[in-house]
């Protein structure tokens, strides 16, 4: 069975090969700025407490971090949003694994800087089950150190490739989250954490759901 950054790593391959030299330059330099900055050393890791949260679902319903983990464990995981290609990869692979997160009591939320009306197209598309919530201006981001600003290069790049982060972050264009996974047991402490600045990587569902068995 291909494994979730097997199938990342293969879109990626493909995708360079389509995306002028120079526009590529633009995104590894500051992939490399990015690695280099130590902001994935940064953010909240293993044993910290999960900062709270009351975030708008797709339909506009407040979910709070609290709520999640009055009914058991909590999986929370962060994307940049519905116009990233990786992200729709990684959120499909989730919905897969759905079911197995639920059977073990966990429930499911992921999070962007997407407005809501994003947030639903993205649901609907991919048919997804769990909670997708809104982080207009990236402030849970920020709490979970998790939050950064694009260069001025590659934000021009994303402009030309018709991104149009301006609306869909909800006039927050430049401020986007590293991929991110928790596992967050039900007193609220941080038990396993994925966070890497490439936007290709992503945390493999089998990992998660290790973490989840490990739980006390």
């Amino acid at each position: 069975m291909t494994t979730l950054n097997a199938e990342l790593r293969a879109f990626y391959e493909a995708r360079q090969q389509q995306i002028p030299a120079e526009v590529r330059e633009v995104m590894r330099r500051a992939g490399r700025e990015l690695a280099d900055s130590g902001q994935a050393d940064r953010a909240l890791a293993v044993g910290a407490r999960a900062p709270r949260f009351s975030l708008p679902s797709a339909t506009r319903r407040t979910v709070a971090l609290d709520d999640l983990l009055a009914d058991g464990p909590v999986v929370l995981t962060f994307y940049r949003g519905a116009w990233c290609p990786y992200c729709n990869i990684a959120l499909r692979s989730l919905q897969q694994h759905h079911e197995a997160i639920t059977a073990r009591g966990a429930r499911l939320a992921a999070v962007s800087p997407q407005i809501p009306d994003e947030s639903l197209t993205l649901t609907e598309k991919h048919a997804l089950a769990f909670d997708v919530l809104s982080d207009i201006g990236s402030d849970t981001a920020k709490q979970y150190g998790l939050a950064f600003d694009l260069p001025d290069d590659l934000a021009a790049v994303y402009d030309t490739l018709g991104f149009d982060l301006q609306r869909v972050n909800g006039g927050h264009p430049r401020t986007l989250p590293l991929p991110a996974t928790y596992v967050i047991d039900r007193a609220g402490t941080i038990r396993w954490a994925f966070v890497d600045t490439d936007y290709a990587t992503r945390a493999e569902p089998a990992g998660i759901l290790a973490a989840l068995d490990a739980l006390d």
